[in-house]
């Protein structure tokens, strides 16, 4: 699995599992054993060669292409979470996230801060929704507001409920990202808010990125989709976070 890694660059644990005939959660299981070995770097979504940087990463309209049906059951389920109506809520930038603002209910009033261009095109126009975009440096990958402008903003604020995403999630190294600015806002994000939930695919467990920005410690709820191993669910669960299957 190391050489066909190594001969394609880079490989998705779709791929994997496709070329190899087995699940995807034994291809997470390989990957990661691989990589204490020295031999690949886990990324979102898959593996790189070990002498590959790092701080990969994918543009926001593929990550929006990948794990579409996922996400979108994902974004449903974690609707049952908002707060009271008249609560408030941070929205992080991302696919996912972006699906969930698309689906908020028309009868729900709600006090939304995000630092997530798309996320706030969807809701700028809905009456029910008091819209609050965060200040910041707008990254061209991500379309999300970073930078101190960003995090003085979210230093300020306690919100009900933060739904964040995450490029990597582990019992070892909790949530991680890529870049340093977006973990610096997503860590503030984690502040900001009385109740951490994440929302990301199976695909991201198991994997490490990075930049940490948040610790298991940090999480209430983690909904994912139906794909995740058991295993994993185990660890995580036995780690103090409720995990959510969507």
């Amino acid at each position: 699995m190391a050489e066909l890694v190594a001969e394609h660059g880079r490989l998705s644990v779709s791929d994997l599992a496709e070329r190899y005939d087995v699940t995807t959660e034994t291809v997470r299981r390989d990957l990661s054993t691989l990589e204490r070995m020295g031999l690949v770097r886990r990324v979102h979504g898959g593996a790189v060669p070990a002498r590959a940087l790092a701080v990969i990463e994918s543009a926001l309209t593929e990550r929006d292409q990948a794990h579409p049906a996922e996400k979108d059951r994902i974004a449903r389920a974690a609707l049952d979470l908002l707060p009271p109506a008249g609560g408030s809520v941070l929205l992080d930038a991302g696919s996912t996230t972006s699906r969930l603002a698309a689906l908020l209910p028309r009868d729900h009033r709600l006090t939304v801060f995000t630092h997530g261009v798309p996320v706030a095109a969807r809701l700028a126009a809905l009456p029910h929704i008091e819209l609050h975009l965060l200040p910041g440096r707008v990254r061209s990958t991500t379309q999300a507001a970073v930078g101190a402008d960003t995090v003085a903003m979210l230093s300020r604020l306690n919100a009900d409920v933060a739904f964040l995403g995450t490029n990597a999630v582990t019992v070892a190294q909790g949530l991680s990202t890529p870049d340093a600015d977006e973990a610096a806002t997503k860590r503030a994000m984690v502040r900001a808010a009385r109740e951490v939930v994440v929302v990301s695919d199976a695909s991201k467990i198991g994997a490490e990125s990075l930049v940490q920005f948040a610790s298991l410690d940090d999480v209430d709820v983690l909904v994912t989709d139906a794909e995740a191993g058991e295993a994993d669910v185990q660890a995580l669960e036995a780690a103090g976070v409720t995990v959510v299957l969507a």
